[in-house]
């Protein structure tokens, strides 16, 4: 089942953030009160890791079924200050306080990413279509968008608690770097991988 990948739209919110907060709900339920709907105002937002312009969906049938994003180091900045001020917006200045110490703590589990490797994040599939190689159809259109931007390297982070995801990036040729053990309540450790 070929899948045709685009850019995300402002119009992807109700199929496409389900999709990312799969991705993690743990870790943004921990950093965020109300994650999804804090989602769906940032996906529209158009700035910012969590906005529709740093997104792809994948369509089946004209259905979106797929969505993750592509960042890289020179993204991190930017990102930060969209989402702290989407954040500030969303919750107001005492909540966000809250929300910004959760986030900054979440990013020693799952740091930013590093120079010279594109990072894959927010993958998700639509339920009941997992082991189907959709996921692995995204994994491999990010790889091919990697080299065209001249940063072959990929990496990406996989909870311990999700072994068949795992797998699937191990079959695709990432490899375990380091296991980050997380002290965050409700949050499982992290296994950062990279592919060369």
């Amino acid at each position: 089942m070929p899948l045709n990948f685009r850019p995300a739209r402002p119009d992807d919110v109700e199929l496409a953030v389900p999709l990312i907060y799969s991705s993690g709900p743990a870790a943004f339920d921990y950093v965020f009160p109300r994650a999804q709907d804090f989602l769906r105002s940032a996906f529209v937002s158009g700035h910012g890791q969590f906005s529709h312009r740093q997104h792809w969906v994948g369509e089946l049938d004209g259905r979106v079924v797929v969505t993750g994003t592509l960042v890289s180091a020179s993204d991190n900045l930017s990102n930060m200050l969209a989402a702290t001020w989407q954040i500030l917006r969303f919750y107001g200045p005492v909540q966000a306080l809250g929300v910004i110490r959760r986030g900054l703590q979440m990013e020693q589990l799952i740091p930013p990413p590093k120079k010279g490797f594109n990072y894959l994040a927010h993958l998700g599939v639509q339920p009941g279509l997992t082991g189907q190689g959709i996921g692995s159809q995204l994994i491999d259109y990010f790889l091919k968008l990697g080299h065209a931007r001249g940063l072959p390297n990929a990496a990406l982070d996989v909870s311990a608690e999700n072994p068949l995801a795992q797998a699937l990036y191990e079959r695709l040729g990432f490899a375990v770097v380091v296991e980050r053990r997380s002290s965050l309540a409700g949050v499982a450790d992290h296994r950062y991988m990279e592919r060369r």
